[in-house]
């Protein structure tokens, strides 16, 4: 699978935007783009790790730069191992996969102070402003940041198609521009840049400066409550004009109005912090679903986006600092969250350590259509036939848009809201460009895009997924009988999947959602078996600790010296690479969080919220045979957030361990 044109050519391809789409060479596109943190991944992983992302059907990578990450220590710069910019860009020119870098100053992330070092809030500047202090301190970042991007920026034939300014700034867009300007004297030179669309500035960026991007999320580990279905984000799967959310980063922004700035309409609509998945807080530990990423992906296709970015798309693992890089209440800057020290596993598509979450399969097909249907997409206006202000887990109608020009549309459909259970909608009448489908029953959770006027197919109730040879690949859809009237004027009823093996008529294949999940993806290979691990218990957990609020005003994460009172268990690995080699031990624990140590040194960690406790054993240094798994004990009333799927029993105990 291509990217969206990197290096296809001997010349370089020319990318440039209007209010609807990119383009490329004149060619619109509908990009999907996927977030993964190069420092967050051992650097004999990359190419393995992006060529997975690849095979997702990810077309461009959005990465930051964590300022912390390459100058902990002021004026000593980092670029080796995991931290070697130059050499992540490289591996994605070489799997022809654009990125846009996204370099702060300021970029969160659940890191340590959004990613500012600890001495720049010794320097007495004002941060994340216009003040002459901190401004030379992040050219001296730039111009860093610039060795490693010097001859792989797009103009070059490298991947490096834009950058993005800071993070969720609120302020006058004359800092943002002042950061434009820097980066560009230092030699920044891309087809275009961008800035996060939320919150609203307080002075507006001038018009063509930077493409403002949007997200959503099903559920944020940042917000105070514990209670199950908090905040706004059921708006999140419903279909509407409204780009930016009112969720994301309440912790920091506080309560938000749905407005953008004035002017941001004429851009065109682009997301780049999607929710993959969720990162885990010691306070608010979602569990989410493959369900929530595809249904917030459908909705904002169907709501006009025409480029999908997720955050996260693939998850990490916080490299080792002289302090802990992970995000804390009790850290100089933007500390409202105690997250783990290490693991930042978002339960993303591609978890942690490269292993697949069902929503990696899942959000192929959508992927593929974006891919293959993007150009004709792209200037399809969004139209809202249903209420574009419904409440949470309101069921009394089903949700859909339109999209459509000239006579060919998609209708978007989504009957799927996280936790709330949406009923079946019966004798329900669809119709799009003058086009009536037959009465349906949307089954409950059903999401689905039916298209209308397209390869010469007047309708169907089936979902297009590719278009590759000649060939047009859809997928029946869950509960919904298959029908495809064609333009010619035959129609089909009751068509049945044939898979690959043979067309349902002319060129068109109908495929199983397993198989439209998996299209063009090389045949998988039968997992081994797995392998039962031996363990013991040889200390009980001590006193409980007293979980305390922080100054955030949420539960805090245990000290290190809390964590001497938790329980020990010695795990035996089995001898032979053959039964560890490249595999994942897993962990089934109750608990309230658990510490994985090899040689007496911290190599895994985990906040208890109902799946395993997962580490790859090829990082393991070699030779190493034993571990040693800690487990504080679950205790009842803590004020957390547990999810449904958790384990909430108090005590802790080992249910079992093995490698698979």
């Amino acid at each position: 699978m291509m990217g969206i044109g990197l290096m296809a050519s001997a010349q370089v391809p020319v990318v440039t935007w209007d209010r609807y789409s990119l383009m490329i060479d004149g060619r619109r596109v509908c990009p999907v783009m996927g977030e993964v943190h190069y420092s967050r991944i051992p650097a004999d992983e990359w190419q393995q790790e992006v060529r997975k992302i690849k095979e997702g059907g990810v077309t461009m990578i959005a990465t930051y730069v964590f300022w912390n990450h390459v100058e902990e220590q002021e004026a000593i710069f980092r670029w080796d191992g995991q931290r070697n910019l130059r050499r992540f860009l490289e591996v994605c020119r070489q799997e022809e996969m654009p990125v846009v870098l996204r370099i702060g100053p300021f970029c969160h992330g659940e890191v340590r102070n959004g990613g500012i070092p600890d001495w720049v809030f010794t320097k007495g500047c004002k941060l994340r402003s216009q003040d002459k202090t901190f401004l030379a301190y992040v050219e001296k970042l730039y111009r860093q940041i610039f060795t490693q991007v010097q001859g792989l920026q797009w103009k070059d034939g490298g991947p490096v198609v834009a950058a993005q300014f800071d993070n969720e700034y609120r302020g006058s867009g004359d800092y943002l521009l002042a950061l434009k300007r820097m980066a560009q004297k230092i030699g920044f030179d891309l087809p275009f840049y961008t800035r996060t669309g939320w919150p609203e500035l307080s002075k507006p960026v001038p018009y063509g400066e930077m493409l403002p991007l949007y997200g959503d999320y099903a559920d944020g580990f940042w917000d105070k409550s514990i209670e199950e279905t908090t905040g706004n984000y059921y708006k999140a799967f419903n279909f509407k004009g409204f780009r930016s959310s009112t969720a994301i980063g309440t912790d920091l922004l506080g309560k938000q109005d749905e407005k953008v700035n004035k002017g941001d309409e004429a851009y065109p609509y682009f997301t780049c912090e999607l929710g993959g998945g969720m990162a885990t807080a010691y306070h608010r530990r979602p569990f989410v679903y493959p369900e929530d990423a595809y249904a917030m992906a459908l909705v904002k296709l169907g709501s006009g986006s025409n480029l999908l970015g997720y955050y996260m798309y693939h998850g990490g693992t916080n490299p080792e600092g002289i302090t802990t890089l992970n995000e804390t209440q009790r850290t100089p800057g933007t500390a409202n969250n105690d997250l783990p020290q290490l693991t930042y596993d978002f339960q993303a598509p591609l978890g942690e350590f490269g292993q697949t979450y069902p929503q990696y399969y899942m959000l192929r097909p959508l992927h593929l259509f974006m891919h293959d249907y993007g150009e004709q997409l792209a200037t399809m206006e969004a139209q809202f036939p249903s209420s574009q202000n419904l409440k949470k887990g309101d069921d009394s109608a089903l949700r859909w848009a339109v999209r459509a020009e000239k006579g060919s549309g998609f209708i978007f459909v989504n009957n799927y809201e996280r936790l709330q259970n949406l009923s079946a909608k019966k004798n329900v009448r669809l119709e799009a460009c003058g086009v009536q489908l037959p009465r349906l029953t949307i089954p409950a959770g059903c999401m689905a895009i039916f298209p209308v006027n397209i390869d010469g197919i007047r309708y169907a109730t089936a979902q297009l997924v590719a278009r590759r040879d000649g060939k047009v690949y859809m997928m029946q859809l869950k509960g919904i009988p298959t029908t495809i009237a064609l333009q010619s004027g035959k129609t089909l009823k009751n068509v049945k999947p044939k898979g690959l093996s043979a067309p349902v008529f002319d060129n068109v294949y109908l495929l199983s959602q397993q198989e439209a999940e998996r299209l063009f993806l090389p045949a998988s290979v039968a997992p081994s078996p797995a392998v039962q691990c031996q363990y013991r218990k040889v200390r009980e957990a001590g006193q409980l600790r007293s979980i305390q609020k922080g100054p955030a005003k949420v539960a805090e994460a245990p000290t290190e010296a809390e964590w001497a009172q938790a329980a020990v268990y010695e795990i035996a690995l089995p001898a032979g690479s053959s039964a560890v080699g490249a595999r994942m031990l897993s962990i089934e624990y109750q608990g309230d969080c658990a510490r994985l140590y090899a040689g007496g040194k911290l190599i895994a960690d985990n906040f208890q919220y109902g799946r395993p406790f997962l580490y790859g054993l090829w990082r393991l240094p070699q030779g190493v045979q034993q571990l040693e798994l800690r487990i504080l004990p679950w205790q009842q009333h803590a004020p957390i957030y547990l999810p449904r799927e958790a384990d909430k029993r108090p005590g802790e105990s080992v249910k079992g361990i093995n490698i698979r």
